[in-house]
């Protein structure tokens, strides 16, 4: 993508902003033409993704504009239904870009797979067992899934741990291993399980016990990406709001959240309102992804805010996102889906890694609009702005009469179902 900064984007056709995209990436028109003909998924191909497939569902796609990360346009494929989500993320990348752009890291793609061992005779020997045949069971691990190792990847290091010792119950004891696996550009699900399941006999060997479960953890902590932007606040004036005060509101409106898991919850869900749809328009589990960042929200014994907002010596908004990143570049619905396919094309990404800097600097964007807009004028108008579109549609307004229904709608504060329908069986008289 040549720039992610479009203006006037929002304004044009859907058609006209197919013709952009031809003009700013080098799309195939095969691609593009998936997409104007509402049929990036054929039923065959679904009914060879899963089981007792009837159709397809489809959701809007967008594309969350004028992000620069770490120096670089992306263009960002969103796949949801909730309005105003993605204008949000394209009003703050707008912000966050004057102010120089978001700054993203991540560390290496290491993600685990765990082994239960339950019934051991003596778990403290067990383990110190499992311990001192460490460089065995990795080396049987990788001889499982060689291929990964071929690409620079595969099992890297073994921990064990004594859950429960102390407790009578003999379903409560157990031996956990942790095998840490680099998975490189796949998510990695169907490696780690490999891997663990292939050395469940040798573990129960080690320790004279029984293995149960062994599965990846979706609480992939060794696999973290981390976005944050730096804003001075003449960039934050709203309205009547001075940035100083947008800036105070957003700190104050994250201690709010930081403090109480019950407003945690809702500004999480925000954070992922940003997130979910770039996993899902790139093929990925977005559920895994959902439960990895609602576990490192708690990692310190308490639910709380994913992101942190602060000022710094200058004066100017800090804002920082940090979570575990379970996504891949290759496998999967990355492989079959076409929208999937082309949406990392779109992205113009090489790696895993950079996928996952993309992924939080969106939910950091995502966030930031939600809290500028409580701290302002309220979260309802600009969401209300576009939700009278789909309560148009849902009465049934067609063609120039949505807008005509919806900026109606909005005239009388009355964006209902019911309203909209009175309006349209005005409009036909």
């Amino acid at each position: 993508m040549e720039t992610s900064r479009i203006p006037g984007f929002y304004n044009m056709t859907v058609e006209e902003r197919i013709e952009m995209l031809k003009e700013l990436h080098s799309s195939s028109d095969k691609d593009l033409n998936n997409i104007k003909r509402h049929v990036p998924l054929s039923t065959e191909m679904a009914d060879k993704m899963i089981e007792n497939v009837i159709g397809t569902f489809q959701l809007p796609l967008g594309l969350g504009l004028n992000f620069l990360i770490n120096g670089k346009d992306y263009a960002v494929p969103m796949a949801i239904e909730e309005a105003s989500v993605v204008a949000s993320a394209s009003h703050i990348a707008k912000i966050v870009r004057e102010a120089g752009g978001f700054t993203t890291k991540a560390t290496e793609r290491v993600m685990i797979g765990q082994i239960q061992v339950v019934g051991c005779p003596d778990f403290h020997e067990a383990k110190e067992a499992i311990i001192n045949q460490k460089e065995l069971l990795l080396e049987a691990a990788n001889n499982a899934y060689p291929s990964i190792v071929k690409r620079g990847g595969g099992a890297e290091d073994i921990d064990v741990r004594i859950l429960n010792e102390d407790t009578e119950s003999k379903y409560n004891q157990m031996l956990i291993l942790h095998v840490y696996i680099n998975t490189c550009d796949a998510m990695g699900a169907n490696i780690i399980n490999t891997m663990v399941e292939s050395i469940a006999p040798i573990v129960e060997e080690l320790s004279n016990g029984k293995v149960y479960l062994r599965i990846l953890s979706n609480y992939a902590d060794r696999c973290l990406a981390k976005a944050s932007c730096v804003i001075p606040p003449k960039y934050l004036k709203t309205g009547a709001y001075s940035g100083e005060e947008v800036r105070d509101g957003v700190i104050h409106a994250y201690e709010f959240a930081a403090s109480d898991p019950y407003r945690a919850v809702t500004h999480n869900k925000g954070i992922m309102n940003g997130i979910d749809p770039v996993v899902i328009a790139t093929g990925n589990d977005w559920r895994a992804v959902e439960a990895g960042a609602h576990a490192y929200a708690a990692r310190d014994g308490q639910y709380s805010s994913m992101t942190i907002w602060s000022k710094d010596e200058y004066g100017n908004l800090v804002g920082e996102l940090e979570l575990p990143m379970s996504i891949g570049t290759v496998g999967g619905a990355t492989r079959v889906h076409p929208l999937a396919k082309f949406s990392l094309d779109l992205l113009n990404i090489s790696t895993a890694k950079e996928l996952a800097q993309v992924i939080v600097a969106v939910g950091l964007a995502q966030n930031l609009g939600a809290l500028k807009a409580l701290a302002t004028d309220g979260i309802q108008k600009g969401h209300m702005a576009l939700h009278s579109r789909s309560v148009a549609i849902a009465a049934g307004a067609t063609g120039e009469m949505i807008d005509i229904i919806a900026e109606q709608l909005i005239k009388e504060k009355q964006i209902r179902v019911g309203k909209a329908k009175e309006l349209v069986e005005e409009y036909k008289k």
